[in-house]
C-alpha cells in the first residue's frame, strides 16, 4: 500500500463531525420541519400491571386517537433465538389485553402540535383492571406469584447454567473460601437525544421514508417490514445525525413501530420525540444483575474455582432483535474475565417483572460480570494478606498462554494482561497512595486505592453469533468505494456513525490505502436506501468491521485505477503506485485521480480495451476468526470517603488498555474517557428505582442523578498496543471498554479506603447511604466484613 501516512492509520486527526456539531449545523431527527406534520404523544399505562378493559377517547377526537384495534395487521414485536428454553414474550406496539409495566403504549394520539398531541394524551382515559405487581425478583420467583404473561406457567424468561471443570474439586482442595453478594442496580442509556421517529409517504417513490434515530438502520427496515407486513422494497429507512445510542437505539422500540404504522396508513408525515420522562419510564432499561459469588482459592489466592447464581432483572419484555437472553448469557462467560480459572459453575436466572424491559447498553452485562469478578478478587486478596494487584496479576492468563480459552469457551487471540496492571499501578502512583495512608493516620477523609480488570470480545463473526442463538446474525460489515469523476471518492457503509467519529476514521484508512486526502472523501453512512446492506453500531464492532470493510474495497478500487492509470501513462499497472491523490509511473509520469475519475466515466473512449467504465466496488468483511478479537485493559482508581456523610469523591483515575492498532488515537482517547464518564455513573449516581408496587420513583434528571463535569476527574490514559492477526490492521474494537470498569474499580478504592474499618460496598451506585450503612454494619462485626 501506497497510503498518506500524515493522515492514514495512526495520525490524530480532528474529528470531522465536530465542525457541524459544535456549531450547532448538525441535522437529527427533530430538526426536520415537512408541511403538514402531525405530532404525537403517547398514552401510556399508569399501572404496572393490568387487565386492558377498553380506551375511553375525547368526544369529538375519536378520529385522532388511535389504539391497536385501529392496526389489525400490525403484529406483536416477538424475536424467537435458537435458545433452549427461551420463552419469548409477545410484545404489542400498542397494549392489547394487558398492561405490564409503568410507561407502556396503549394509545397513539395526534395533533398539529407537540402540545395539542401531549393534551389530547391527558384527556384519554385508560379503563384498566389492576394486577398484583411483581417490583423484584424475589417476588416474581415465589410459588404462586401472579403471572405476567399467562402461557408461560412461571415467570421466568430462561434458567440455564454454564459449567467447565469439576466445582466440587475446586471446593475441595481450596484453602480459602470467599462469598459475597453483589448487585448492579438498574439504570437508563440517557443518550444526549432521545428516541425521535419521522414517518413520511412518498406517493412518487411508492414508499414509506422513516427517519429515526437508530443505530442500524437497515435492520430496523427488516424489522419494520417484518411487523407491518409489507415489502422491504416500500420501506426507506434514514439514521440523520444521531446524538447517541449506547444500545438504546439498538432495538425496534414500540414507538418507531407505532410511528411508521401511522404514517402508512395516514399518508402524512407523522413525528415522535421522546422527551426525558418518556426515556426514564419507557426506554429500554439496563443492568440490575444479582450475583451470589463463591470463589476458592489456594493460600497465596490464586483462584481455583468460581460458583456463581446470576439473576437478572429483565422487566415484562423481550426486546428485537436480541433479548434479554443475552445479558445473562454474556455475563456468565465473562465472570472469569482475564483469569486462568479451571473450575466454574453459574447457574443464571432471567426473570421477568412489571419494570421496562431491559437491553443492551454500553458494556452489556459486562460492567456487571466485571464488578463481580473484581470484588471478588480483591476479597480473596485480603483473605490472604496480599495486595489485590499482586493477587490479579498472578492469576492472569500469561501472553505465553496466547490463544488461551477460558472455562466458558472465549478464545483470547492474544495481549499481556499483566502488564495492564502494571502500567495501571504505576500510572496511578500505587506507592504513593499507601505512603499517604500510612501518613494520615486514619484521618478524614478515608483514602483509598482500587483495581479492575477485564477483557472485551470485539467484532464477533458469524460463528460467535450463531453459537449464542441470536435470530440475527450480525457476522459481516459492507462498503462500496466510488471514485467520482473529479478524482474524489465516496465511502458507502452500512453502520452508522453516532458519536464514534467514524466519518474521520474511515477516511482515514481510505487514505491510507489509496493516498487520497481525507478531506477528498465522503463518509455516506445511515441511508437504508443508499449503502449496502449493514448491520449498523453495536458490539464495539463498527471500526474492525466497517474499517476492514472500507480497506478491502479501497484495495480493489486501487486495483482499477492502476489498470486506467497505467493505460494512461502507457506503463504496466503493476509499476503504478499512489500518493498525495494521484498515480504515478515510471521516470516523471504522472496522473490525477482526477485523470482516472474522467477516463472512467466521462470518457469511455480513453479506457484501455475491454476495460468497463465506472469506478466502484463493493464487498463485504468478516474477520479472519469468527469467536472476535479481545481488548482489554485495567483501570485503577483513588477515591477519598467522608465517613461522616458517607460521599465518595474521586481524586484520581488511570486507564491502561490495549485495542491493537489504533486507526486515530485521538479519538480512541476520547471514546475511553466517554467511557468512564459513564462508567463513573453507574458506581456513583445512576439508579432507577421502583417502589414495592412497580411505581417507577424516578421520572425527571433532578431524581435520576448523572455525573456532571465536576465528578470526572482527568483520566490518565496509557496504552499498550498488541495487533490482532485476525483482522485489518491488527484493529481491535474498544468502544464499550471505557464502562466496563469503574464500578468495580471505584468499589475495590472504597473498600480499600473503609478496610479499618471492616466495610464493604458491594452494590451500585455507591450512594452516600450505602456507604453509611456499611460503615454501620462494620463497626457492629468489630471490623470485619
Amino acid at each position: 500500500m501506497d497510503g498518506n501516512s500524515d493522515f492514514g492509520i495512526g495520525a490524530r486527526l480532528l474529528r470531522r463531525e465536530d465542525a457541524r456539531h459544535l456549531r450547532g449545523r448538525g441535522r437529527f431527527t427533530g430538526d426536520l420541519n415537512l408541511p403538514g406534520t402531525l405530532f404525537v404523544a403517547f398514552a401510556r399505562s399508569g399501572v404496572p400491571h393490568g387487565r386492558l378493559r377498553g380506551v375511553i377517547k375525547p368526544p369529538g377526537m375519536e378520529d385522532r386517537v388511535f389504539t391497536a384495534a385501529d392496526f389489525p395487521d400490525l403484529k406483536p414485536i416477538r424475536a424467537v433465538p435458537d435458545v433452549p428454553g427461551f420463552k419469548a414474550s409477545v410484545y404489542p406496539a400498542l397494549a392489547t389485553d394487558k398492561v405490564r409495566f409503568v410507561g407502556e403504549c396503549v394509545a397513539a394520539c395526534v395533533g398539529a402540535t407537540r402540545a395539542e398531541a401531549e393534551d389530547l394524551a391527558q384527556a384519554v382515559v385508560l379503563d384498566i383492571e389492576p394486577l398484583d405487581a411483581l417490583a423484584d425478583v424475589t417476588a416474581a420467583l415465589r410459588p404462586g406469584a401472579p403471572l405476567i404473561h399467562e402461557p408461560w406457567g412461571d415467570n421466568l424468561f430462561i434458567e440455564k447454567e454454564f459449567a467447565g471443570g469439576d466445582i466440587a474439586a475446586a471446593k475441595a482442595e481450596a484453602a480459602v473460601t470467599v462469598t459475597r453478594r453483589y448487585a448492579m442496580n438498574r439504570q437508563v442509556g440517557a443518550p444526549m437525544e432521545g428516541r425521535a421517529a419521522l414517518a413520511v409517504w412518498d406517493d412518487r417513490l411508492d414508499e414509506l421514508a422513516v427517519w429515526c434515530s437508530t443505530q442500524f438502520p437497515h435492520q430496523i427496515r427488516a424489522a419494520l417490514a417484518e411487523f407491518m407486513g409489507v415489502g422491504e422494497h416500500r420501506l426507506h429507512v434514514i439514521a440523520p445525525d444521531v446524538g447517541g445510542g449506547f444500545g438504546v437505539k439498538n432495538v425496534l422500540s414500540p414507538e418507531e413501530l407505532v410511528i411508521a404504522a401511522l404514517g402508512w396508513k395516514l399518508k402524512r408525515p407523522v413525528c415522535w420525540e421522546e422527551d426525558r420522562r418518556e426515556h426514564l419510564l419507557a426506554a429500554i432499561h439496563a443492568r440490575q444483575h444479582d450475583y451470589e459469588v463463591t470463589a476458592y482459592a489456594d493460600r497465596r489466592g490464586r483462584i481455583l474455582g468460581l460458583d456463581v447464581v446470576l439473576t437478572v432483572d429483565a422487566g415484562a419484555y423481550s426486546t428485537w432483535p436480541n433479548g434479554c437472553f443475552m445479558e445473562t448469557g454474556m455475563a456468565a462467560k465473562n465472570v472469569p474475565g482475564p483469569y486462568r480459572i479451571g473450575h466454574y459453575r453459574c447457574r443464571t436466572f432471567t426473570v421477568a417483572t412489571n419494570k421496562s424491559p431491559i437491553g443492551p447498553y454500553r458494556g452489556v452485562a459486562r460492567p456487571g460480570a466485571c464488578f463481580a469478578i473484581e470484588r471478588t478478587i480483591d476479597e480473596v486478596a485480603r483473605a490472604v494478606g496480599r495486595e489485590p494487584h499482586e493477587v490479579r496479576m498472578e492469576n492472569m492468563v500469561t501472553a505465553a498462554d496466547m490463544p488461551y480459552r477460558s472455562v466458558t469457551g472465549l478464545l483470547y487471540d492474544n495481549g499481556d494482561y499483566a502488564a495492564s496492571v502494571r502500567a495501571a499501578v504505576e500510572l496511578i502512583g500505587h506507592e504513593s497512595v499507601r505512603a499517604r495512608q500510612k501518613n494520615d493516620g486514619g484521618a478524614e477523609p478515608l483514602i483509598g486505592v482500587g483495581y479492575a480488570s477485564y477483557t472485551e470480545q470485539t467484532a464477533h463473526g458469524c460463528g460467535e453469533w450463531a453459537t449464542r442463538g441470536t435470530p440475527v446474525i450480525p457476522g459481516f460489515e459492507s462498503a462500496t468505494a466510488r471514485l467520482m469523476p473529479d478524482g474524489t471518492l465516496h465511502l458507502l457503509v452500512g453502520i452508522q456513525s453516532h458519536g464514534q467519529g467514524l466519518e474521520t476514521t474511515l477516511a482515514q484508512v481510505a487514505s491510507h490505502e489509496l493516498g487520497i486526502a481525507p478531506d477528498a472523501v465522503a463518509v455516506r453512512h445511515g441511508d437504508s436506501s443508499l449503502s449496502p446492506f449493514g448491520m449498523g453500531t453495536f458490539a464495539s464492532r463498527s471500526m474492525v468491521m466497517a474499517g476492514g470493510a472500507v480497506a478491502k474495497v479501497c484495495r480493489a478500487l486501487r486495483d482499477k485505477m492502476g489498470v486506467v492509470a497505467g493505460h494512461l501513462m502507457q506503463c504496466d499497472p503493476d509499476r503504478v503506485s499512489f500518493r498525495d491523490g494521484k498515480a504515478f509511473g515510471p521516470g516523471n509520469a504522472s496522473v490525477s485521480f482526477g485523470d482516472i475519475g474522467r477516463a472512467a466515466h466521462l470518457r469511455q473512449d480513453t479506457l484501455p480495451a475491454g476495460t468497463d467504465p465506472n469506478m466502484e466496488v463493493t464487498d463485504v468483511y468478516e474477520p479472519g476468526i469468527a469467536t472476535g478479537v479481545f481488548c482489554y485493559s485495567t483501570h485503577a482508581a483513588v477515591v477519598a470517603v467522608d465517613t461522616e456523610t458517607g460521599g465518595v469523591v474521586l481524586l484520581d483515575y488511570a486507564v491502561v488498555e490495549d485495542c491493537g492498532t489504533m486507526v486515530n488515537p485521538m479519538i480512541v482517547d476520547g471514546q475511553i474517557v466517554g467511557g468512564v464518564a459513564q462508567g463513573i455513573g453507574t458506581a456513583l449516581y445512576e439508579e432507577v428505582i421502583y417502589d414495592e408496587w412497580g411505581q417507577p420513583q424516578v421520572t425527571n434528571l433532578g431524581e435520576y442523578v448523572m455525573p456532571g463535569a465536576f465528578d470526572v476527574p482527568q483520566v490518565k490514559i496509557g496504552h499498550l498496543s498488541t495487533p490482532s492477526p485476525h483482522t485489518e490492521y491488527g484493529m481491535k474494537g474498544m468502544g464499550e471498554g471505557g464502562a466496563i470498569s469503574p464500578p468495580a474499580a471505584i468499589a475495590n478504592a472504597v473498600r480499600d479506603a473503609l478496610a479499618g474499618i471492616g466495610a464493604e460496598v458491594n452494590e451500585t451506585p455507591i450512594t452516600p447511604g450505602r456507604v453509611l450503612a456499611a460503615i454501620a454494619r462494620g463497626k457492629r462485626n468489630g471490623g470485619q466484613a
